[in-house]
């Protein structure tokens, strides 16, 4: 106690100092609680679209590259054939662009403009909040209708009511027929910032008779994701002769991969937010040297009249230690207080696995950090100390 009571002692005398060399803990612990609650919020936020869409939805996708091959409609349908694929319900052919969506005098540049069929509102989970989706009339027909994500509709809309009225895309005159229920965002990408119209309109109109940047595919039950997953690819090998031409994931598959991808983003936060800890270490060893050298007569008399060489290390090692401790206590308060907004649209999830660690480095920094000013002030000879002094006089 007689320990602590000096070293309080001694971070009071200078109040205005000790409060700025808490500073670099305080901003690295709350940085590593607020990183890591963001990247546990989109984590959770990507898991829960990816859920969303249906634990029995596969995703086929072509490979990349000048030479590779690519998928079109007609493969498209070969996927639903009672014969070859009894576990495959249901196949949607899916081109993907962006446009510039024009109504009235607002303008708004749409991230994805998507050409599917009807299904593909099935398979994807997506329903109507207002008016209706397009019919499968309108894909024959190539009707050129549009349903759009609740984003898209308020842009270019406000609170008026889209269903029925005029949109250009591209300079292409849409019916909106639709307007889609909420789904929400997922970090970087908006599920509700997008416009659906029938596959031939899109391809029509917008981005040509091409090939297909997708083919979403609905199994027949949860349970038999595993076999659609094999008869997609056994059928898709043969039709173009090459099984390094597409990939096939299904829902578990793509929750894996997004959540692997957000993990590792939030390592590379938290790893930034940790150097920022130790900035703040630094800045502890230089306060506690410059402290020592300003006590150097204090030490030089305690030590003269008895005081040990314990006591001299764990008093500024105490001081050192309180600094970080008073720096991370007041770094969990702002991280905790700063994740209970939302960070660019994501919601931070707070997890005590990085709370008590954060704050138990902040001990940490305090003790290493300290030990050198520590140990050198410790390691005084009386004489010398007080000859100090009296040269600095």
């Amino acid at each position: 106690m007689e320990v602590l009571r000096f070293a309080a002692r001694g971070l009071t005398t200078n109040k205005l100092r000790s409060a700025l060399t808490t500073l670099g803990i305080t901003v690295g612990v709350a940085a590593v609680i607020l990183l890591v609650a963001v990247g546990n919020g989109a984590s959770a936020k990507v898991a829960e679209s990816i859920e969303g869409l249906g634990t029995n939805v596969l995703a086929v996708t072509p490979a990349r590259g000048p030479d590779a091959r690519k998928l079109s409609t007609q493969d498209s349908k070969a996927l639903v054939d009672p014969l070859g694929a009894p576990d495959v319900q249901a196949a949607s052919p899916v081109v993907s662009t962006q446009a510039t969506a024009v109504a009235g005098q607002t303008s708004y540049d749409l991230p994805a403009v998507t050409g599917t069929d009807l299904e593909y509102f099935t398979t994807t989970n997506r329903v109507p909040a207002r008016g209706a989706l397009f019919t499968a009339e309108d894909v024959t027909a190539a009707r050129k209708v549009v349903v759009l994500g609740p984003a898209v509709a308020e842009e270019l809309f406000g609170r008026a009511d889209p269903v029925g009225q005029k949109v250009l895309l591209d300079g292409i005159e849409f019916t909106v027929v639709g307007v889609l229920a909420e789904k929400g965002s997922t970090g970087e990408r908006n599920a509700d910032e997008v416009a659906i119209a029938p596959l031939t309109a899109v391809q029509d109109s917008l981005t040509g008779y091409g090939s297909l940047d997708q083919i979403v595919v609905r199994a027949a039950a949860p349970d038999a994701v595993s076999l659609a997953q094999a008869e997609i690819t056994a059928i898709l090998t043969a039709r173009l002769s090459d099984a390094e031409a597409f990939s096939v994931q299904n829902s578990a598959e793509l929750l894996e991969a997004s959540q692997s991808t957000t993990e590792t983003f939030t390592v590379l936060l938290t790893a930034v937010a940790a150097i920022s800890l130790l900035v703040g270490g630094i800045g502890v060893t230089n306060i506690m040297l410059v402290t020592v050298t300003e006590r150097i007569r204090e030490i030089g008399i305690r030590k003269a009249i008895g005081a040990p060489r314990a006591a001299i290390l764990g008093q500024f090692l105490a001081e050192a230690t309180l600094l970080s401790l008073f720096g991370g206590l007041l770094g969990v308060l702002l991280g905790v207080a700063g994740s209970r907004f939302d960070v660019a649209g994501i919601t931070p999830v707070l997890v005590p696995s990085s709370i008590v660690p954060a704050f138990v480095v902040s001990a940490l920094i305090g003790l290493f950090f300290g030990s050198y000013p520590a140990a050198r002030a410790a390691g005084l000879r009386p004489i010398d100390a007080l000859r100090h002094e009296e040269e600095s006089l």
